[in-house]
């Protein structure tokens, strides 16, 4: 009887450190858990930060879209205010380079 009382304690005392093993590894799982969580979290808010900083850079495209659309507009207005080619012509003459080139 004294033999399996030590046969029992040897064996609660490797159920003991096997417990402890388990439960330090638990906890260094649980602080991994946590570390990554934690990593993760700050991506997302990277994340979002990205994303807000592509969203203005598309409203300030598309704001120089319609910038750039309306310069065009405007110039095509400019242009067609011009004279034609014979009047140009008729300009560039008094520049006093003949065919409107400088020399």
């Amino acid at each position: 009887m004294l033999t399996d009382l030590e046969h029992l304690t040897e064996k609660i005392e490797q159920l003991v450190v096997v417990s402890q093993r388990f439960h330090q590894h638990n906890q260094a799982l649980l602080s991994e858990l946590e570390r990554a969580r934690a990593e993760c979290e700050e991506t997302r808010g990277a994340a979002e930060q990205l994303r807000q900083e592509r969203d203005a850079l598309r409203l300030q495209r598309d704001q120089l879209a319609a910038k750039i659309d309306e310069a065009q507009v405007r110039l095509n207005a400019i242009l067609e205010k011009l004279p034609n080619n014979s009047q140009s012509e008729g300009q560039m003459d008094l520049l006093g380079a003949p065919g409107g080139e400088s020399a």
